[in-house]
């Protein structure tokens, strides 16, 4: 486990499975509530930290549903039955199809589970009070999400961008032109400042991928 600190965020950072995806624990300083941000495979270390801390998990929500980032969702409903799980509108499917989650592509065929809530981008979401804003980042997969807050300058980016990259889009549902349009009006417009915590690999700030990203 990682962990970033604000005055008013702490975000706790798992590497989970043979991906090493990150997944997060947010929580507002002060308060028990928190999300857990994408669920990969093998996410008994973050599940035992979560309950250790005696957080009180609300919401599970996806960056996007490839199967590295929904792999664990069964041991996390497991845990929390009742935990609402949250995604883009454009990839509610791919949750129970393997085609789309890419799963089919390794012999599995995963299948996590049916949204609770549906997001479009453009939206404000709380946790204990803090609002997040929901920004729609599509190109590495057509319901990327980006969870951004202002007040602690951080953003939960999934496989949009990377610490010197950008995510895949070689994919089936993938499309570069896109990826590039999310990039530079949906994260590149953020403060320099702006810390991203991404899907895979060590976390950047905006500032830093606008003046060294080799894809820009």
């Amino acid at each position: 486990m990682i962990s970033a600190m604000s005055d008013s965020l702490e975000i706790h950072t798992f590497p989970l499975g043979d991906w090493q995806t990150n997944c997060y624990v947010v929580h507002p300083a002060g308060s028990t509530d928190c999300w857990i941000v994408d669920a990969g495979y093998e996410p008994e270390v973050m599940i035992d930290a979560i309950q250790r801390a005696g957080l009180n998990p609300v919401k599970l929500m996806l960056t996007h549903a490839h199967l590295d980032h929904i792999g664990g969702i069964p041991q996390v409903k497991a845990a929390w039955p009742d935990l609402p799980i949250v995604i883009h509108e454009a990839e509610r499917e791919f949750l129970n199809d393997p085609m789309l989650n890419l799963s089919i592509a390794l012999g599995i065929e995963l299948r996590v589970g049916e949204a609770d809530e549906l997001l479009k981008g453009g939206e404000t979401v709380e946790l204990a009070g803090v609002p997040f804003e929901v920004r729609h980042t599509p190109g590495h997969s057509p319901g990327g999400l980006t969870f951004y807050q202002p007040d602690a300058g951080v953003a939960l980016v999934g496989d949009t961008l990377f610490n010197g990259s950008i995510g895949r889009y070689d994919f089936p549902t993938s499309h570069g032109p896109t990826l590039f349009a999310s990039i530079r009006e949906q994260l590149f417009t953020l403060p320099d400042d702006t810390r991203v915590f991404p899907g895979h690999g060590p976390d950047t700030t905006i500032g830093h991928e606008r003046r060294t990203n080799p894809f820009f």
